[in-house]
C-alpha cells in the first residue's frame, strides 16, 4: 500500500515536472519579450541620454516636456481627426459588406475572399500601393478624373487633402472586421427573423429590433479594436508621406511621433514617456467606449 501510494506521488511531481518544462519556453519568452521591455520602457521613461550615451534620471520631466511641445499635440489632434471619422465610417462599411454577404447566391466564398483578401496584404504593401494610387500625376485616380475633364486634388502632396486621403487608404483593410461581423450574423437564430416577420415586421424592422441589438457585443469588440489600432498606426503612414508626417506634417500622427523621437532623434527617455501617455490615451478612450455602449444599451432595454 505503501509503495502504491509513494508511486503514485512521484508519478504526479514527474507530471508536474513535466507540465513545468512544456511551458518553460513560453514562461521564458513572456519574462523577455514581453514584460522586460514593458518594466524597461517604464524606467526609461523617467530618463534621458545625456552625453557620452549616460542615462541620468530627470523625473517627471519627459512627460512635463511632452505637454509643452507643439508637435505632441499636433501628433494627438491628427491621431483624434482620423480615428473620429474613420472608425465609424469603416465599422458602418464593414457591417454593410457582412450584411450583403450573408445573403445566400451563388459564388458566395468568392465574393467573401475577395472582400477579405486586403486585410492581409502587408502593411509595407498596402502602403506603397496606395502611395501610386494616390499619385497626383500617376496616380490611376487622377489619371482617370483628367480624362473626363476634372482635376484631381493633390492628395498627398497637399496638406488639405493628407488627412482623407489616409482615411480612404484605411477602408483597405475593412475585410478583417467584415468577417467578424459575419460571424455575429451567422449566430443570431433565425427563429427571431422568422417570428418577426410572422408578426408583419419588415426588413428595416428585423434590421434595427433584431440585427443591430443582437450585433451589440461584436460592434463593441470591433470598435474597441479600431480603436487600438487607430491610435498605433504607423507603419502605412511613413511609407506614404514622410518622417514627419508630410508637408506641414499634416500626417502626424501620434505613433510615427513616438518613432521619430525614438529612432530618428534618439530620444529614448521622451519616446517612453510618450508611449505611456499613448496607453493612459487609449485605455480612457476604450473605458468612454465600453460605458457609452452599455449606456446605450440600457436605454434601449428600458
Amino acid at each position: 500500500m505503501k509503495r502504491d501510494i509513494s508511486f503514485s506521488a512521484r508519478s504526479r511531481r514527474r507530471e508536474v515536472f513535466m507540465g513545468i518544462l512544456f511551458i518553460l519556453p513560453w514562461i521564458l519568452g513572456l519574462l523577455i519579450f514581453t514584460l522586460y521591455p514593458v518594466v524597461a520602457s517604464f524606467i526609461l521613461s523617467f530618463t534621458r541620454t545625456g552625453e557620452g550615451s549616460a542615462i541620468k534620471w530627470v523625473g517627471l520631466d519627459n512627460y512635463i516636456t511632452a505637454f509643452r511641445e507643439p508637435d505632441f499635440f499636433r501628433a494627438i489632434l491628427n491621431t483624434l481627426i482620423l480615428s473620429l471619422i474613420g472608425i465609424p465610417v469603416a465599422q458602418i462599411m464593414s457591417l454593410v459588406a457582412a450584411l450583403l454577404l450573408n445573403v445566400k447566391m451563388k459564388f458566395q466564398g468568392v465574393f467573401r475572399t475577395i472582400f477579405f483578401l486586403p486585410s492581409v496584404v502587408p502593411a509595407v504593401a498596402t502602403g506603397l500601393l496606395w502611395k501610386w494610387i494616390l499619385n497626383p500625376r500617376l496616380g490611376p485616380i487622377n489619371t482617370f478624373l483628367d480624362s473626363i475633364g476634372l482635376a484631381g486634388p493633390g492628395w498627398l502632396a497637399d496638406p488639405a487633402w493628407v488627412k482623407p486621403s489616409l482615411i480612404i487608404m484605411s477602408f483597405w483593410g475593412i475585410g478583417g472586421t467584415m468577417v467578424i461581423y459575419l460571424a455575429g450574423l451567422q449566430n443570431i437564430p433565425t427563429e427571431y427573423y422568422e417570428a418577426a416577420k410572422l408578426d408583419g415586421a419588415g426588413s428595416w424592422a428585423c434590421l434595427k429590433y433584431i440585427t443591430m441589438p443582437m450585433l451589440r457585443p461584436v460592434t463593441l469588440f470591433n470598435t474597441i479594436m479600431a480603436i487600438i489600432t487607430s491610435f498605433q498606426s504607423f507603419s502605412n503612414i511613413i511609407i506614404m508621406l514622410d518622417m514627419d508626417g508630410g508637408m506641414k506634417k499634416a500626417g502626424l500622427v501620434y505613433g510615427l511621433y513616438i518613432y521619430t523621437n525614438a529612432f530618428r532623434d534618439f530620444k529614448m527617455g521622451y519616446s517612453s514617456a510618450l508611449a505611456w501617455i499613448l496607453l493612459a490615451f487609449t485605455f480612457v478612450s476604450v473605458m468612454l467606449t465600453y460605458k457609452f455602449f452599455n449606456r446605450s444599451g440600457d436605454q434601449e432595454v428600458s
